[in-house]
């Protein structure tokens, strides 16, 4: 079983971007001034389009290893090969141990190439659909909607917006 995995931070300072405004005017983003934070731990089967996704507070080697048992949880009883980046939560030697007892192999994704995960291509279109420009009651409540968002996606729209369905994505040869 191969998967995509990554993970996004979500603010509850809103991304800023484009917006449509009458011309001349500029787009109003209200803001309280608030930053909290939420991660969003996710994973990507680029042949089912399946999606596994964990909201976590922080992005510590102790979140990766709990998503990496929710993972193992939902995949069991074959091997599990992720194709990742080196994130330090990713490389850290308990993080590593972990992965390897439960039988998931660590694949690295180039550095600096978040164009090859598909997880990446996923988040960005999140962030664009449900946390541009506009700021929620509560990070719980914009985690909340982002999980239910990349959850809500038929399988055919997750693997188009990830890029997986392009006959230039990098894997389409073994798809």
């Amino acid at each position: 079983m191969v998967l995509f995995l990554d993970e996004t931070m979500l603010r509850q300072f809103p991304p800023l971007r484009s917006a449509w405004a009458p011309r001349g005017e500029q787009a109003r983003v209200p803001i309280t001034g608030e930053n909290a934070r939420r991660v969003l731990f996710g994973a990507l089967n680029p042949r089912t389009g399946h999606r596994i996704v964990l909201q976590r507070p922080t992005m510590r080697q102790e979140d990766f290893q709990t998503f990496l048992r929710l993972l193992r949880a939902r995949y069991p009883g074959c091997p599990l090969y992720l194709l990742l980046d080196k994130a330090g939560c990713h490389t850290a030697a308990r993080s590593q141990a972990l992965a390897a007892s439960m039988d998931i192999h660590l694949l690295w994704l180039p550095k600096q190439w978040s164009e090859l995960n598909a997880m990446d291509h996923l988040w960005r279109a999140l962030k664009q659909h449900v946390a541009a420009n506009r700021q929620y009651p509560t990070v719980d409540v914009l985690a909340q909607d982002a999980e239910d968002w990349v959850l809500g996606l038929s399988a055919q729209q997750a693997l188009r917006k990830a890029g997986v369905l392009s006959l230039h994505f990098w894997l389409h040869s073994l798809m």
